[in-house]
């Protein structure tokens, strides 16, 4: 991605080199740490995917933030100022866009960097729930050690495809705007397991699809995006498929246990944003769950 001289965004509370106590929860990339870590240890991941769809996105716990002895590494450094930077995109494009397609005015959220564990409006998280956004303070949290472990344990490589991770939980801030995720979280709470995992599924599919959107608008207003880059995306989207890590997991998939969406469903909504770039396109929740 062309980010030179791009601006940060001033909505950032960095809190690396602080803790907090317990924690639970799912983010976009929960599945990614916390499945393999099942894996390795010879647990069944079918159980983290049933977990994320319990909690519905929402965290529980708490705990008291203590402050400890850190020094961030140079690269960390890189990667919190890009961060900011997506994060200040992700400002520019969604005022356009909910001026010209919602006729509102855009509330950004802000974005909290951590390390190891934190605490939120939500409850208390660790670094192993992965990015995840907390709606109570309309917040989105991130440990930047995850690019590190995507690329090393999926080979999720390449800026657009970390400006998708971050993309991806303003997506959900922007379903929360839009009145959608509290509905949502409703119905969840309301079904049964299976049917509360579907919900969770048109929930985060949607969410990649305004990734998409944001990432469409990204490279209209800044031409900073180039098709590597968008192959870059599309391949993170396919390597957290609930089934790829499924079956890279156990060797075999559950699919009443998605909560997340299969590869190919997160990459056809991803795509999809990226080509049209508009809201109307992006309703995951009155198809059929078998057209997703």
């Amino acid at each position: 991605m062309k980010m030179e001289g791009r601006r940060t965004s001033s909505n950032v509370d960095d809190r690396r080199g602080m803790s907090t106590g317990k924690a639970a929860g799912m983010g976009l990339g929960g599945l990614i740490i916390i499945g393999l870590i099942t894996w390795i240890m010879g647990g069944n991941p079918r159980s983290v995917l049933q977990d994320a769809a319990n909690n519905g996105g929402l965290l529980t716990g708490g705990g008291v933030e203590t402050t400890q002895d850190y020094q961030p590494t140079a690269e960390e450094e890189a990667l919190a100022q890009f961060s900011m930077q997506i994060l200040a995109s992700t400002e520019d494009v969604w005022a356009k866009v909910f001026r010209e397609q919602v006729g509102q005015e855009y509330e950004p959220p802000k974005m909290v960097l951590f390390t190891s564990s934190v605490q939120t409006g939500c409850g208390g998280a660790t670094s192993s729930v992965g990015p995840f956004y907390c709606s109570a303070d309309k917040a989105l949290y991130i440990d930047l050690s995850f690019f590190s472990s995507m690329k090393q344990q999926l080979g999720a490589d390449g800026e657009f495809a970390y400006a998708y991770v971050i993309a991806h939980e303003v997506g959900h801030h922007v379903e929360n705007l839009l009145g959608i995720l509290s509905q949502v979280h409703q119905k969840m709470q309301s079904s049964d397991q299976t049917t509360a995992n579907n919900w969770s599924v048109r929930l985060e599919l949607q969410a990649d699809f305004l990734a998409g959107v944001w990432g469409y608008h990204e490279g209209k207003m800044f031409n900073s995006i180039d098709r590597q880059d968008v192959l870059n995306a599309i391949n993170c989207s396919k390597v957290i498929g609930d089934d790829y890590l499924q079956k890279k997991a156990q060797g075999y998939t559950v699919p009443d246990a998605f909560t997340h969406g299969t590869s190919a469903q997160r990459e056809k909504w991803l795509r999809k944003g990226l080509s049209t770039g508009n809201l109307k396109d992006g309703d995951t929740y009155n198809i059929a769950y078998s057209q997703l």
